[in-house]
């Protein structure tokens, strides 16, 4: 196929932009119509820059779901942010993700002085639109619009599905006409260990509080697939930063450790389409996320 015959439609990327839990990951999830991100209501749940592709037939959207951009405390913390900001440098769009069930405050301030130095379109996305009074939330739509020169202002509840297809409506407006970049059956092109990497972090989050969620991170170390039982076998090793966070992990008699592989497996099977037999390790690492070399063997931020 010459290159003159390749079809043409609204086609470009899209990139989700905000402070940490505004919405951004369970919208992703929302538009791609599966879950390629995953969720939490961790601050730092998104660790890696991932690209999920909304193919609607007559147009093709890339989102970029980035890490929440916040006041980092490590070198973790400074990669999340610098990958963040690196997805406003060459997108068509920027969308400013805002919570709209929280006041406007000096972090969306700095978020907005951000998106307002991108040359692509800008777009003010208002999530958890099921949240506030409507007084409230046009109280807040009229803050938040003061941060950036916006070409559009879209409201948006995920968890309702309120309004995606405006959303979707609103970006492909703005894209330009070009091939598609990626398959049209194609959801994210987030490598498989890093999908299961994180489907088994986030299970870990949603068992533990306080400082541990922070201070995890998870590899794949060996995937094998026995084709008679349809069976897949996962070895996954849990990091963290003290012997007393491997202790919370693990859980009395086992037991958290347990309920984390349980619940992982649920999304892991999903992903690869067999049996899965999860074999999970907790390891100590000290203080890996001030070292810069761990945080890349990890793959966050801009990763390997």
């Amino acid at each position: 196929m010459s290159a003159a015959s390749i079809p043409q439609v609204p086609s470009g990327f899209v990139a989700l932009v905000g402070r940490p839990n505004a919405g951004k990951s369970t919208l992703t999830n929302a538009l791609v119509g599966e879950k390629v991100a995953i969720v939490s209501d961790k601050p730092q749940t998104t660790r890696h820059r991932l690209r999920a592709i909304v193919d609607t037939g007559d147009a093709q959207v890339v989102l970029i779901d980035t890490p929440g951009l916040h006041k980092p405390k490590d070198a973790l913390g400074e990669e999340l942010n610098r990958s963040a900001l690196m997805a406003l440098s060459d997108v068509d769009v920027a969308c400013m993700v805002v919570d709209s069930s929280a006041p406007v405050g000096g972090g969306d301030r700095w978020v907005g002085a951000h998106i307002a130095k991108s040359s692509a379109k800008k777009v003010l996305v208002m999530t958890k639109a099921d949240l506030p009074s409507e007084r409230t939330m046009e109280e807040r739509i009229a803050e938040a619009s003061k941060l950036a020169a916006f070409d559009a202002v879209v409201v948006v509840s995920a968890l309702e599905e309120f309004n995606i297809e405006g959303f979707l409506n609103t970006v492909k407006a703005m894209l330009p006409m070009g091939p598609r970049y990626f398959p049209r059956d194609m959801a994210t092109d987030q490598p498989l260990e890093v999908m299961l990497a994180e489907f088994i972090r986030e299970k870990v989050l949603v068992r533990t509080s306080q400082e541990v969620p922070h201070a995890v991170g998870v590899t794949i170390d060996d995937l094998s697939l026995d084709e008679k039982r349809d069976m897949t076998t996962v070895q996954s090793t849990i990091y963290v930063e003290r012997d007393s966070q491997k202790g919370i992990i693990v859980g009395r008699g086992g037991e958290t450790i347990k309920a984390i592989g349980t619940e992982a497996r649920v999304d892991l099977e999903r992903l690869l389409g067999t049996k899965v037999y999860l074999d999970l390790r907790v390891k100590v690492k000290k203080d890996w996320r001030r070292d810069a070399s761990q945080i890349r063997r990890f793959g966050y931020g801009e990763g390997l």
